[in-house]
């Protein structure tokens, strides 16, 4: 498997894209594992050929189902993921799994343990899984999860499953990039283990118990119960649908079925109401957005002076010296200034 973190040479992991392109219309995996691996490249000329690419496999994006998956550690996330993707391949569907890892933040490396948690799925013909790490990203996704996913649109998957971290992080950026947000949650957990999500429950779309099978079936049926009524002292949302909690279990394989009708149902309701589509825009304008938000902080980490700028910075923030607020308005005059005299 090949590591999203090492840096391509271009004798050895670059195509045209022209190549990228037709490997990945053409549904070849391999071709669509490189050009993820392509986007995810710190190396600037790599990130001009995935926009290339991006730009051109374009038109043959957008008609795929994209499910947010989020839970807190323990909640059974893959395993979850697993049998319900299954299932998905068994009516026909084909799956694509971005799954996020946490990363070290010594080494900024990735635990990357997914493939080998959903060792049935990743030899099903109808799923492709990508592992990549979440780095430094806010939200519990990568820097490049979106690109990833109109690649695996090009590529004819029609169910994209983007599973996040689920750390604790605040999980806002899942919602700017997907159509379904599914929050797992466990019974019996205890309060202060499920405050970690209230946070995110209005966000949800659809909520399912996990793991409800054994002992634990009792505890998850007055879970549903009580995570049905807190939904309800929520406001509505805005895509006037009603999130809907359920019980499933990986293990028994029920609750599956049940999951996936959801989601279309969500679908066929948003759908008609002009809503479904109006996210998407909106999703494409919050891309836009954070786009160059980050184009410019690369600009601004490529000159030496504002890189120690940026250090000093940093170190007063710590120190209570100045406020962050304050300490980037400075940056970013100085940045202002240097383009001003190169000119």
């Amino acid at each position: 498997m090949e590591s999203p973190t090492r840096k391509p040479t271009p004798s050895t992991s670059r195509l045209t894209v022209d190549a990228y392109a037709h490997g990945i219309l053409s549904h070849d995996r391999v071709v669509l594992s490189r050009a993820i691996t392509l986007v995810e490249s710190l190396l600037s000329s790599d990130q001009m050929l995935s926009e290339e690419l991006i730009q051109k496999i374009l038109p043959h994006t957008g008609n795929s189902v994209r499910v947010g998956i989020t839970g807190i550690p323990g909640v059974g996330k893959s395993t979850f993921i697993e049998s319900f993707g299954k299932h998905l391949t068994s009516i026909g569907k084909k799956l694509a799994v971005l799954a996020i890892d946490p990363s070290s933040q010594r080494t900024k490396g990735s635990i990357l343990g997914d493939k080998t948690r959903m060792d049935e799925l990743s030899r099903d013909d109808n799923a492709f899984i990508r592992p990549t790490s979440s780095a430094n990203a806010l939200g519990g996704v990568a820097h490049k999860t979106r690109e990833a996913i109109l690649l695996c649109e090009a590529a004819g998957f029609d169910v994209i499953i983007v599973e996040t971290v689920g750390v604790g992080q605040s999980e806002v950026s899942v919602r700017s990039m997907v159509d379904f947000f599914l929050l797992l949650l466990i019974g019996g957990a205890g309060d202060e283990l499920q405050g970690i999500k209230k946070g995110i429950m209005e966000m949800a779309d659809g909520v399912v118990i996990t793991k409800a099978d054994g002992d634990n079936k009792k505890r998850a049926n007055q879970a549903k119960a009580d995570y049905q009524h807190a939904l309800h002292l929520f406001p509505p949302p805005t895509s006037g649908w009603t999130p809907k909690v359920l019980v499933s279990s990986a293990i028994e394989k029920f609750g599956l079925k049940e999951t996936w009708e959801m989601i279309e149902d969500f679908k066929t309701f948003t759908a008609s109401r002009g809503f479904f589509e109006l996210q998407r825009v909106e999703q494409n304008k919050h891309w836009f957005h954070s786009s160059i938000e980050s184009r410019i902080m690369e600009e601004i980490m490529k000159h030496k002076i504002l890189i120690e700028k940026v250090k000093k910075a940093e170190l007063q923030v710590e120190q209570g010296m100045v406020s962050p607020g304050a300490a980037s308005r400075e940056i970013v005059d100085s940045f202002i200034k240097l383009l001003t005299n190169q000119k």
